[in-house]
């Protein structure tokens, strides 16, 4: 199904429909709406959509936007979860393991416990908060500022943060899925990365643009990235994960970049959105690339894959939007 919504979009998820292990798509816009594929569209925000997660429940999407507010919505309506009046919520994460909400505003790193209304934690930051990761159990919150990245218990009032430094800015941060390795993307054009049993760093450098975009596949062996002509995957298998071992440039095009990658849940298959508005998918086994948009128009800004694996959604700065079938 193609859209086209007249508005930057943030954010392409997938959204569970209550309790059936069903998936349709979801969109977070520039404008403040939230748009379901089922056709109802929800102002969510008085303002621009910053950011946007799923809920931990699976159903619906979490926002932030520049009215300071973090809301919840659902095709049925939206809830207002916090409201920092007068500033941007522009970092969000939420975990389905423990049912808790990170979000960041200015230096503050905010933790909500969707199970406790009550509950709410508070971690100031010395700059920043320019991104936000729950590890996979849930417990710890990495996040991205200047200087480096600070790791927080979720739950616990009183601390102090684990630093992992490394010089430059820091702007996104993810976890691989087994906990081992935490990633960092720079303000200029490189990761950084760390192997957290010993806090190794891990150097990974070379990218023609930002990589602003990136993915573990095949069970965390391998993570996807966005900015270059092509998907670069890294190799993260073993104790070291690519320490010392080269990427592979998958789908490389001298005429586009890639903007935006998206991991199929099962397998060695990485779906990426381009800056000339091209969507494709391929099979790492195969390196084959197939074309699932081949129509050319503005900027991918945002690239889902369904928790089934059968569908991908995709986004546009210029509001055109889709999703799509995925074979195999």
């Amino acid at each position: 199904m193609i859209h086209s919504f007249d508005a930057y979009v943030a954010a392409a998820l997938f959204s569970r429909s209550g309790s059936e292990p069903i998936f349709a798509p979801v969109f977070a816009l520039g404008d403040g709406t939230v748009r379901f594929e089922s056709g109802e569209t929800i102002a969510a925000h008085d303002g621009a959509i910053l950011c946007a997660v799923l809920h931990p429940s699976g159903e619906g999407v979490l926002t932030g936007g520049d009215d300071g507010r973090l809301v919840w919505t659902k095709p049925s309506g939206a809830e207002e979860i916090a409201d920092l009046k007068g500033k941007w919520i522009d970092a969000l994460d939420a975990s389905p393991e423990t049912g808790l909400i990170a979000f960041g505003s200015g230096r503050d790193l905010h933790v909500r416990d969707t199970k406790d209304g009550a509950f709410a934690r508070i971690f100031r930051h010395e700059r920043s908060v320019a991104g936000v990761a729950f590890d996979p159990k849930g417990r710890r919150i990495a996040v991205a500022t200047y200087g480096g990245v600070q790791l927080w218990y979720a739950r616990i009032a009183e601390q102090k943060a684990q630093i992992l430094k490394w010089a430059g800015s820091h702007v996104g941060v993810i976890f691989s899925p087994d906990g081992r390795f935490l990633m960092s993307a720079m303000q200029e054009n490189a990761l950084h990365g760390w192997r957290l049993a010993d806090g190794k760093d891990l150097r990974m450098g070379g990218y023609p643009a930002k990589p602003k975009s990136a993915a573990f596949l095949s069970k965390g062996a391998l993570m996807a990235t966005s900015g270059a002509s092509g998907a670069v995957v890294w190799p993260f298998a073993g104790a070291s994960g690519p320490m010392g071992k080269e990427a592979v440039e998958i789908g490389a095009e001298e005429s586009a970049l890639v903007t935006q990658v998206a991991a199929h849940p099962t397998g060695a298959r990485v779906c990426a959105g381009l800056d000339d508005g091209r969507v494709w998918t391929a099979d790492l086994q195969g390196r084959g690339v197939t074309f699932i948009k081949a129509e050319k128009g503005a900027a991918i800004t945002a690239l889902a894959v369904s928790p089934d694996g059968r569908l991908v959604a995709w986004g546009a700065e210029d509001g055109a939007a889709g999703s799509a079938g995925l074979e195999g």
